[in-house]
């Protein structure tokens, strides 16, 4: 495209959006159908001239973060009050109050690293830009095998660097090899050995966490796990998977094979960063949350209430009558 053509767009865009003219004002200054004006808008917005940005408010339960806090020696804990019913509309909002408080820590010269997942991509997407100096930006996991490019570690490190004008690294690898000797030849290769070291050494690391039982598993869902491999990790105690590492309800790696094949950040790595934030929410994954929780390499959760309530209440061994009393306690 044209620069005559981005700067028309990015003229109607002041118009309509900072001059509050209408399209119909617009279509008469530049000769062209109203239409044609609604047009232009989408074009600029899909080129990314345009954000639009909803401020709907997030309301937090204080009394569930400080139990999180306390119960899991965390930071910090932020837990959305009266999550939604709807699954995509939890994300979004999970993601923004992600957004939000990643902005509070951001400063000039850090160091950032981050996994890949639905809802870390919702936290990119929230932040708005935000230029730092001197930053830089580091891929932990290697690559999805299919599905939504958009959520891949590669995308969000990308895309988050562009928000922040920092620097990035890539990990040019699958997250998952066919063997071990394949995934232990990749690791020693000096620009993989140099980011997963860059990474190590990190000040924020931004996680997702993922069950392995259903379709919310993004395992599953890019490729990496079979309806079969599901079903026989789920029988043998794995309940979900923190950097693609997958885990026990106690939070012990499991020894499946996969976890000897994986190219990424392992736990005792992502323990050396000093703020691990994990996000993810809904109750079904519950379980895979606690076990994150419990490897102790978290520093800060966020996630919503029916789930914060429920993984509390598997922790502390509170029956159901018990748990519902979380929120007021």
């Amino acid at each position: 495209m044209d620069d005559n053509r981005l700067e028309l767009l990015g003229q109607v865009a002041v118009w309509y959006y900072e001059d509050n003219m209408d399209q119909t004002e617009i279509a008469e200054r530049i000769g062209k159908s109203r239409s044609m004006v609604s047009r232009m808008l989408n074009e600029a917005r899909d080129l990314g001239l345009i954000e639009v940005r909803v401020k709907f408010p997030l309301k937090t339960d204080q009394a569930l973060e400080t139990k999180l806090c306390e119960v899991f020696h965390l930071t910090h804990a932020r837990v959305l009050a009266d999550p939604p019913a709807d699954y995509a509309t939890l994300l979004r909002r999970l993601g923004r109050l992600g957004a939000y408080y990643l902005q509070s820590l951001l400063r000039d010269n850090i160091k950032i690293s981050i996994g890949w997942g639905a809802t870390l991509h919702h936290l990119v997407k929230a932040l708005p830009t935000f230029p730092i100096r001197d930053a830089l930006i580091i891929q932990i996991m290697g690559s999805i095998g299919q599905g939504d490019p958009m959520i891949d570690g590669a995308e969000l490190a990308r895309w988050l660097s562009q928000k922040l004008t920092a620097k990035l690294h890539y990990l040019p690898a699958p997250l998952i090899v066919e063997s071990e000797e394949i995934a232990h030849s990749l690791l020693n290769d000096p620009i993989i050995s140099n980011t997963l070291s860059l990474a190590s050494h990190a000040d924020i690391a931004l996680v997702g966490i993922g069950p392995v039982d259903s379709q919310l598993s993004g395992l599953y869902r890019t490729g990496y796990l079979t309806e079969a491999d599901a079903e026989a990790f789920t029988a043998s105690g794995i309940v979900g998977d923190l950097v693609g590492r997958l885990l026990d309800v106690n939070g012990n790696l499991s020894d499946a094979y996969i976890n000897r094949c994986i190219v990424g950040q392992d736990l005792e790595s992502l323990r050396q960063v000093p703020i691990t934030i994990g996000i993810a929410g809904s109750v079904m994954k519950a379980p895979a949350i606690l076990a994150a929780l419990r490897t102790g390499c978290l520093d800060v959760i966020i996630t919503d209430a029916l789930t914060a309530t429920e993984v509390l209440a598997a922790q502390l061994n509170l029956a159901p009558a018990q748990s519902l009393s979380l929120t007021s306690s």
